[in-house]
């Protein structure tokens, strides 16, 4: 895994991976697949990965266009009061612009402005405010966290009973997991791939009635994986990643035709769905 972060993602793991040893992969009855150990990038990790791709102004930026965010704002009322945990710089905010919003992200809070994004984790919002939110979102956030269960604990408390819930994540399976190798899917970005049943149980689990697990197809933002799931001469099912060339070869020519075939061509107007955003209502 070291050597695949080193070579794919020029990020350096080491001083985070090789004290957890082995890793393996789990699968839940529910279809949740989790890393065990379930080792996280720390902020040095984030800094130098996100900052070679750009990871911000293409998920969270100002000018980000994005599906799940269009589709997260249709379960927010006008007026309402929202959290948004790891937003970035705010993106979702252009999308719902009635409402009254505050976003927690350690990055990205001195760069704002408006002082609206607060350097502060959900746990200590939560035992700060507590439950003063119509809605709390976390988009593309809970399959990096080591502790997903408690994650979603900390978010739900911050909303009020009778609140939404919002919790978006890449989907399993989907195009982003048939790519070998493709690091981006295992520690220490990505701890656990998600599906409907999961997110289903999760708001059982945090006393939440689930109102929907939407399918969220690929725009702009994971064009590139579009392309490269497209012409990978490889497809994965269940094994993800192998120490051999044929992998290795098979991810550096996904990646190479698949670039240039995202920066000629549009990304479809469908595509397989890659992401899943669950709605669920707080009991009241």
């Amino acid at each position: 895994m070291t050597l695949l972060w080193h070579y794919s993602g020029r990020v350096d793991v080491g001083p985070l991976l090789r004290p957890a040893g082995t890793f393996r992969l789990w699968e839940s009855p529910t279809g949740l697949i989790f890393f065990d150990p379930p080792v996280a990038g720390d902020a040095a990790f984030y800094r130098a990965f996100y900052g070679r791709i750009a990871a911000h102004d293409k998920l969270a930026g100002p000018e980000t266009e994005r599906l799940e965010f269009r589709q997260a704002a249709a379960h927010v009322p006008s007026g309402a009061r929202v959290l948004d945990v790891g937003c970035g710089h705010g993106g979702f905010r252009a999308y719902v612009p009635d409402a009254t919003y505050t976003g927690l992200d350690p990055n990205f809070s001195a760069e704002d402005p408006t002082g609206a994004i607060l350097d502060e984790t959900v746990e200590a919002h939560a035992a700060r405010v507590g439950p003063v939110y119509d809605v709390a979102c976390a988009f593309q956030v809970i399959e990096h966290v080591a502790d997903p269960l408690g994650f979603a604990r900390a978010l739900a408390a911050c909303v009020k009973p009778g609140g939404v819930v919002l919790i978006g994540t890449p989907l399993w399976p989907s195009p982003n997991t048939t790519v070998p190798n493709f690091v981006i899917n295992a520690p220490p970005h990505h701890l656990t791939w998600w599906t409907p049943r999961a997110l289903e149980a999760l708001a059982g689990t945090l006393g939440c009635t689930p109102e929907a697990v939407h399918a969220i197809g690929m725009d702009r933002h994971d064009s590139l994986i579009h392309w490269m799931a497209k012409v990978s001469p490889v497809r994965c099912r269940d094994r993800f990643f192998r120490r051999t060339w044929s992998w290795a070869a098979a991810l550096a020519f996904a990646y190479g035709v698949g670039a240039v075939l995202d920066r000629v061509l549009p990304v479809p107007k469908r595509t397989r769905p890659n992401a899943l955003l669950l709605a669920a209502r707080k009991a009241a």
